[in-house]
């Protein structure tokens, strides 16, 4: 303290009773937040012992992750404590979920093995924005149903929810699901397929045709092929002929066959797989046997 009877202290005398190095005061003085109160005859900054709580206060505030910038609008009045924490906390957590999909992303390569070209796109492809794997979703879904307007509007709800974005606390099994989920919708070939199943989901829908029939309608040929693969009735039979009469009722076998064999696609069968995963739930049954009993007695039906 100069002893001068003002109680002023130098910059070396206020780093002594913080602990703080006098480096460390100089640039926060620099940069305005820990402004002197005076100057010396001779130039050098003086300090009183408001200085020093504020200098307490910078601290803090710097140890909580806040920038000088935002340092020095808390001490103006022009923001407060509590406001800017909350700015930080949201940037924090944005930085946490960054750092658990890296995680994710690191644990997913150690596990496979992969290649640094394959490291390069799980990692691409994993910490893209939220938005951007919005836009991929949208991208997706807009192709996929663009002019379809008599879709059952349930498939649409079914497929976008399918159509998954990654957790913000994903395991590496869900982001390798993400990843390849993100190249398949994005892959050309598939999207027209996906839109194919709509095309022939839409096709024969009136506009009195119930939100759900569709589902309705493939939860009945389960059930009821189910029965007829338990009871060992042949997909050429007469009797297998009887059990299609009471799926479809007059409808044709041939625009039938054409459905199913849309909706049993192997790739689409993956991309129900890969939804499953990234969403964290159960991956739904195939039900392979069902569908291909009825797949063979609608072809011993349309034959020749």
């Amino acid at each position: 303290m100069i002893d001068d009877g003002t109680g002023l202290l130098t910059i070396g005398e206020l780093a002594r009773a913080t602990g703080l190095s006098v480096r460390t005061i100089r640039y926060w003085s620099d940069d305005g937040a820990l402004p002197p109160v005076t100057r010396s005859a001779g130039g050098y900054r003086l300090y009183d012992a408001g200085s020093a709580a504020r200098l307490e206060l910078i601290r803090t505030l710097r140890e909580l992750g806040l920038g000088l910038h935002d340092v020095r609008r808390v001490l103006t009045g022009e923001t407060t404590v509590a406001r800017v924490a909350a700015a930080h906390v949201t940037a924090l957590d944005a930085q946490i979920r960054s750092l658990r999909v890296t995680r994710a992303v690191l644990s997913t390569v150690a596990r496979r093995g992969s290649t640094a070209e394959e490291m390069t796109l799980m990692n691409k492809l994993a910490r893209l924005s939220t938005a951007e794997r919005r836009r991929i979703i949208e991208d997706f879904m807009a192709e996929v149903f663009d002019g379809i307007d008599a879709a059952d509007p349930d498939i649409r709800q079914r497929l976008r929810f399918a159509a998954a974005d990654l957790p913000d606390d994903p395991t590496p099994e869900q982001v390798d699901a993400w990843v390849e989920l993100a190249e398949l919708i994005q892959d050309p070939g598939f999207r027209a397929t996906m839109r194919r199943m709509i095309e022939v989901n839409a096709a024969d829908r009136g506009p009195d045709v119930p939100s759900g029939s569709s589902l309705w309608f493939m939860s009945r040929l389960v059930r009821l092929a189910a029965q007829a693969v338990r009871e060992g009735v042949a997909p050429d039979s007469a009797r297998a002929a009887g059990v299609l009469r009471e799926l479809l009722g007059d409808a044709d076998p041939s625009f039938v066959l054409e459905r199913l064999s849309a909706a049993t696609n192997v790739r689409v069968a993956r991309y129900r797989e890969l939804s499953a995963l990234v969403n964290g739930v159960e991956p739904p049954s195939s039900h392979e046997a069902e569908f291909g009993w009825v797949v063979a007695a609608l072809r011993a039906r349309t034959a020749g």
